[in-house]
């Protein structure tokens, strides 16, 4: 503990002390101050600078110590001062003191508070920033609000102090006016509970509530004006409660619940239902994986004990499948089973006309028009293509189009280079030299999975090699050239040229939100890399949503759909109650061999935020299961809060670590922690004891040494 705040606790300790060991509190008694109250008169009257100092000191130090008593000497403000100097002494001493409050309470309490719910409390103060002194001042209106507890909750956030000053003064200033007005005409007050009456608290409540529904007034100009430039075009009847713009996971989602809570929903799909995740994302990419590892494990069957094998195969059959299986899933996300489910499906491809008027340009011809109430843009991303010099004149293929391109083929490409070392360039690596392609892998970055710890990122490199990719970091492309059939591609590494001939080359250098073509432009909604959205993922226009890849901040298929909840529910039910998407406990995975699947902080965001956490980690090489399976690599590394078993994060190394994660985030999102994990029966033998023994390292960790050294002393005696 510092000395700042041992000093402040041991100030507050002996104001506290001292109140109840002289018996302080009688004096703030209202007998007492009637009884008294010609004296304290009769004093000022001689001295009355000194009587002023003294009492202003006084308060002070009542308030910043949270004592009983304010009341009591609001009165008597008034009874000795009189209505205008009593408000303006009592006025600034209790501003001073609940200041003074706050301030120790943010000294000795903040940081271990930020250290135990540091990142629910960043969000805190990105609200407090944005809308912490409206509030307050709404809080400081009631006086029937405990001030003591206000300072105390006030002290853990980052309001800056001088704002705290000037609300707190302002908002205190109507009820410190009434209190003193009642203190002169002290001989009619027979108890504390005349003053604050029923109807005074009731009008005091109704006083604080009226800035809040300011707020509302405010916020319904500031959306007239929004909405100015579309004066009179506003519909008085809609044909839709909602309409939504793409068919992807957030699309599918927000439509489903719209239908579900009997809203008349349309949802628009230009392309294909099912967006990027079945058709070119999520769904192809695992089959593919899964070949690709069967492969894999028939080469190395030895480590099995069986015969060393091969394989024979007719890659345009692997594509085949990969075909089947999307074919497989395509009814789940189908025109058929969502209109089944009330939804209306067309397919055409949408324009926002205005805030509530979609034209779409159906793709059997002809348009349609819809009006509608709210809108939902769920459109979202596709590859980012680089600039990148004679790009085109060789050739690519994207994440997107590779798998229809690769399905027209008869022989895997004998050699390949894929751009790219995120997720993506790692999966479609792997799996590909998997199947016997010569993958080159080229990344302009230090490291291949950046967003990863170094040691994850060495280990899924050592893996990728192991199969045959030819990992480059640090490599820059420069630019393709193509001399008859011959294609290559030039790079940069340590101011060096080098050249990689290819038979076909994969960008996969990341995604980008689709924004064009929508009507975002024309309507003046603002973008960047994504649509801007507030909390409740309403964009420039209130009624207008944006959920999933197009909104941000995460690129993933579930936090799409966790999205779409936010949107359909904000949509159809915000004018009774908003909800702020919660990105709390957001898990991901990559899914190469071994897998690497994350939820909350690794250590490079923790250090990089600077957040104090301590690591435990489990190897899963000594796991029964794992070596059974012959799958004895990887591991299991959770930070914690120090000296607490609350979870900050979870990384899992290993075969089926997304499936393993799921443990983690059920804990991260519920408040479990290392103990509730441990104390879980675990089957045996299954994977899934990884997790139970990670937390067992962490409560080896944790061992309550002299506690243990008691009990050792006492099993010596018993024996004895």
């Amino acid at each position: 503990m510092s000395h700042k705040k041992l000093l402040i606790l041991v100030l507050l300790a002996a104001g506290v002390a001292a109140f109840l060991a002289f018996d302080l509190g009688h004096y703030f008694s209202l007998a007492y101050l009637k009884q008294s109250q010609n004296e304290f008169v009769a004093y000022y009257a001689q001295q009355p600078a000194l009587v002023l100092s003294v009492y202003f000191v006084l308060y002070v130090a009542v308030t910043a110590l949270s004592l009983p008593g304010a009341v009591i000497l609001t009165l008597a403000g008034g009874a000795v001062f009189g209505l205008v100097w009593g408000t303006v002494v009592v006025s600034f001493a209790s501003t001073f003191g609940a200041t003074l409050a706050m301030l120790a309470a943010r000294t000795i309490l903040r940081d271990s508070i930020e250290k135990r719910f540091g990142k629910r409390l960043a969000e805190v103060n990105k609200g407090v920033e944005r809308d912490g002194a409206f509030y307050l001042f709404t809080l400081r209106l009631i006086p029937a609000m405990p001030f003591f507890v206000l300072n105390l909750l006030m002290g853990l956030t980052r309001m800056k102090t001088w704002t705290y000053f000037w609300v707190s003064q302002l908002g205190m200033f109507a009820g410190t006016g009434v209190y003193v007005y009642a203190g002169t005409e002290l001989a009619k007050v027979d108890s504390l509970r005349a003053i604050a009456s029923p109807g005074l608290i009731g009008a005091f409540v109704l006083l604080g509530i009226f800035p809040l529904a300011t707020k509302k007034i405010v916020d319904a100009v500031k959306r007239r004006k929004v909405y100015a430039r579309w004066a009179g075009v506003r519909p008085k009847t809609f044909d839709r409660n909602l309409v939504v713009i793409g068919a992807g996971a957030g699309g599918l989602v927000t439509a489903l619940i719209g239908a579900a809570v009997k809203a008349r929903v349309t949802l628009v799909e230009s392309h294909k239902m099912g967006g990027d995740c079945l058709n070119f994302g999520c769904i192809p990419s695992k089959a593919l994986i899964r070949t690709a590892k069967l492969r894999h494990q028939i080469l190395h069957s030895a480590k099995y004990g069986l015969a060393t094998s091969t394989t024979r195969f007719s890659f345009r059959e692997v594509m085949a499948r990969v075909h089947h299986v999307i074919a497989e899933i395509a009814p789940h996300d189908s025109v058929g089973r969502f209109t089944g489910l009330g939804v209306d499906v067309v397919l055409g491809h949408a324009r926002i006309v205005n805030p509530w008027t979609v034209e779409i340009t159906l793709n059997g011809g002809g348009t349609q028009v819809l009006t509608t109430r709210n809108i939902v843009i769920a459109a979202g991303a596709r590859p980012f293509v680089p600039p990148l010099p004679g790009l085109d004149d060789v050739g690519y293929v994207t994440s997107d189009n590779l798998w229809d391109v690769f399905a027209q083929l008869d022989d895997l490409p004998r050699r390949m280079v894929v751009l790219g070392g995120g997720p993506i360039g790692c999966e479609l690596s792997q799996a590909f030299a998997r199947l016997g392609a010569e993958v080159t892998q080229v990344e302009m970055g230090p490291r291949i999975m950046v967003r990863e710890d170094p040691e994850v990122s060495e280990l899924a490199k050592a893996a990728l090699q192991a199969d045959g990719v030819k990992v480059l970091t640090g490599h820059k492309a420069l630019r393709c050239e193509k001399t008859g059939d011959s294609k290559v591609l030039i790079v940069e590494h340590a101011g060096q040229e080098h050249r990689i001939g290819f038979d076909a080359l994969i960008c996969a250098v990341g995604r980008v939100a689709r924004l064009s073509g929508y009507g975002l432009e024309e309507l003046g909604i603002p973008t960047q890399r994504t649509v801007e959205t507030n909390e409740y993922l309403q964009t420039l226009y209130p009624n207008i949503y944006a959920a999933g890849d197009v909104a941000g901040p995460y690129q993933f298929t579930h936090t799409a759909a966790h999205q779409a909840w936010y949107a359909a529910v904000n949509a159809l039910f915000g004018d009774f109650k908003k909800f702020k998407a919660d990105y709390s406990v957001i898990p991901w995975a990559t899914f190469i061999d071994p897998e690497v699947a994350r939820v909350g902080l690794n250590e490079q965001e923790a250090k990089e935020q600077g957040i104090p956490y301590e690591v435990v980690k489990y190897g899963i090489d000594d796991l029964d299961r794992a070596i059974a399976d012959s799958e004895a690599h990887g591991f299991v590394k959770v930070l914690t809060v120090p000296g607490k078993d609350r979870i900050l994060g979870a990384t899992i190394v290993g075969v089926h670590a997304g499936d393993l994660l799921a443990e983690y985030v059920l804990a991260m999102k519920h408040g479990l922690g290392m103990n509730k994990i441990l104390g879980t029966i675990h089957t045996y033998p299954t994977l899934s004891e990884a997790n139970k023994y990670a937390a067992g390292e962490w409560k080896r960790a944790h061992q309550p040494v002299r506690l243990l050294e008691w009990v050792r002393k006492y099993h010596d005696w018993k024996r004895n």
